[in-house]
């Protein structure tokens, strides 16, 4: 089963639920780990499963040209793995100076974050930006510009 897509055989999940992958050699690779090249900007696009030694024993050029049942398959380790709320509204800040505690309306629920300076607002163009809270959480805000008034009135505080 190789295509021009598709560096490998077959790849399933083990009674364990870890990823399992057959290469075209025909050897069984247990606890393989899907890394994106581009998560955010192109979560589509090129896709390295990686051994548990860290080296890439094959590559996907386009989850989108996979079968079916491997594509699902890494479709759901990503969304098990990948955790980044959406941000939908932000309702209030603590102050307008960092650190500063943020309430903010996600895709998931509401959720309080403190932001601890300017620079854990990333810009990843066309209007989206990465929230970074101070424990490590991302919150993805897909495009800026969408956000109610009051909300973009808070962020351009911080921008």
């Amino acid at each position: 089963m190789s295509t021009s897509n598709m560096s490998f055989k077959s790849l399933s999940r083990n009674a364990f639920g870890r990823l399992v992958l057959v290469d075209e050699q025909g050897v069984e690779h247990q606890g393989v780990v899907p890394v994106r090249a581009h998560p955010i900007s192109a979560p589509d696009e090129g896709v390295s499963l990686v051994g548990t030694d860290g080296h890439e024993l094959a590559w996907i050029d386009r989850l989108s040209g996979l079968p079916a049942p491997e594509r699902e398959l890494l479709q759901a380790e990503f969304a098990a793995r990948d955790f980044m709320p959406t941000v939908l509204r932000i309702a209030k800040v603590s102050t307008f100076s960092t650190p500063s505690q943020w309430t903010i309306e996600t895709d998931r629920g509401e959720t309080q974050f403190i932001l601890k300076t300017e620079e854990d607002i990333r810009r990843l163009g066309e209007g989206r930006l990465m929230i970074t809270s101070s424990h490590g959480l991302q919150f993805i805000l897909p495009d800026r510009f969408a956000l109610d008034r009051a909300s973009k009135k808070i962020l351009e505080r911080f921008l």
